[in-house]
Parts: structure tokens; sequence; C-alpha cells
């Protein structure tokens, strides 16, 4: 399997209930290592950019609306299989229906707040990445990449 890098989002209602750290430790528990960070507020523009493939549905100005509604914390996480990995460790989008042990499963209340989203393929991780960090702003974690995968 390839080293990937995929976008996490902890998003605000994660930042307001203080489970950032939490998510973090996930995800490093998990053999991935984060690359970069940074706390920040979405601003309209870039949070329609981001849910671009959703503009026209009934919940798009909903999601636009939450994402924006306070600070957030994004991520690019790497390592074997990241995208799929991530995606299994948050969970299913509704946390009545995510596996018991997922982010959500664990943690999230409604769909509406649940927590984080992560990038659904490598077409997206890329698109969302640009989004949300430039070039400069990623950190060189592969040697650690390399040394688990050994492991």
């Amino acid at each position: 399997m390839a080293i990937e890098r995929t976008l996490i989002l902890c998003k605000p209602d994660a930042v307001s209930r203080g489970l950032v750290g939490e998510i973090t430790a996930r995800i490093e528990r998990r053999g991935y290592v984060i690359s970069a960070m940074r706390l920040m507020q979405l601003d309209g523009e870039r949070a329609r950019e981001h849910y671009a493939e959703h503009r026209g549905k009934a919940f798009f100005d909903g999601l636009v609306g939450f994402i924006t509604s306070g600070p957030l914390v994004a991520m690019a996480v790497e390592g074997e299989g990241a995208i799929d990995g991530c995606r299994q460790l948050i969970g299913a989008t509704d946390p009545l229906a995510a596996a018991p042990g997922s982010i959500r499963g664990d943690l999230a209340q409604t769909i509406g707040r649940n927590l984080v989203h992560g990038s659904d393929g490598p077409g997206s991780a890329e698109r969302e990445l640009k989004l949300f960090f430039e070039d400069k702003d990623f950190v060189s974690r592969r040697h650690d990449l390399e040394r688990w995968i050994k492991e």
C-alpha cells in the first residue's frame, strides 16, 4: 500500500467541546503522522469551495453555515493507506450508524454535528489540502512513516 496524504478537519463542534487532542491522539495512535496543522476560522468563500460537490443540495447552506460558525483545526495526515484508514477511524457520517471505537461512534452527537471531516479519495484529498495548506506548510515526516511501516 502507498503512503498517502489526506485532509482531516476537526470541525467547530470538536474545537468547542475540547476534543481536538482526543481526535489527534487517535490519529497518531493508529500510526499516522500529522505533517501540517492549522487552527483557523474558515471564511464563507473557502467553505463553499470546500463543499462545492454539494452545491445546489438542500443542506449546502447548512454545511457552510456550520463549518464557518467557529474555529476549526485542519490537519494533513500521512501514512500507508491514510485516506481509507482515516475514514474508517472517523466512522460513518451519521454517528448513530458509526461503529463503536470510531471517533463519530464514540464522541459525535448528531449527523449535523459529527466532529470531523476526512477526504473521501485521492482526488478530493489533493483538492482539499490545497484549500487549507501551501507547500511550505508541510513538515516532512517520511522518515517516521518508513520506520513505523518496517516495525
